[in-house]
């Protein structure tokens, strides 16, 4: 299925999309791409806010802001992410889970690619309406959706994984 179409599934059946991307080989090349997407979206949609920053203060302009987004979205936010979720691996081991170190990061990174409509509906209230109550409270909504979504695919990132015969015989 296209990008698009598993971000509008997830919200409806967000296990099952999780269980189809991981259907596949396990793949890192894979992850980091829905990482990378995911960081990409989330700096695009820093975009308006930046604008609107570098129009209300002479003294910054619009490249200069947006580079140094870069540097946090692009550089440091994939290091903080795979750190998120070898944590999120670990808090689940202890709680019992038994999936692996690849499916905690693939839940994690799909999580953040799903959540792209959020991103960008947060940086256009952001650029557009600026600081305020809207800004709070689509920030809180994104932030639960991530929770909600992020619980949800981590729970099937972390169940035991189907023995050959076991999928073979449904």
């Amino acid at each position: 299925m296209a990008v698009t179409t598993d971000i509008l599934a997830t919200y409806r059946r967000p296990r099952q999309v999780l269980r189809r991307l991981l259907a596949g080989p396990a793949h890192e090349g894979r992850a980091l791409a829905y990482l990378m997407l995911g960081c990409v979206l989330v700096f695009i949609a820093q975009w308006p806010r930046l604008s609107r920053q570098a129009a209300l203060d002479p003294g910054h302009d619009m490249a200069e802001l947006a580079s140094g987004e870069v540097l946090v979205w692009i550089f440091m936010a994939p290091l903080a992410f795979y750190a998120l979720a070898a944590l999120a691996h670990l808090v689940a081991r202890l709680l019992g889970g038994q999936g692996t170190w690849y499916r905690a990061r693939m839940a994690t990174f799909w999580t953040l690619v799903a959540l792209s409509p959020f991103w960008l509906l947060r940086g256009m209230v952001s650029g557009f309406l600026g600081p305020g109550v809207a800004l709070d409270a689509v920030t809180l909504v994104s932030l639960l959706v991530f929770a909600l979504l992020w619980v949800a695919t981590l729970r099937e990132a972390e169940r035991a994984e189907p023995v050959a015969s076991d999928v073979a015989g449904s």
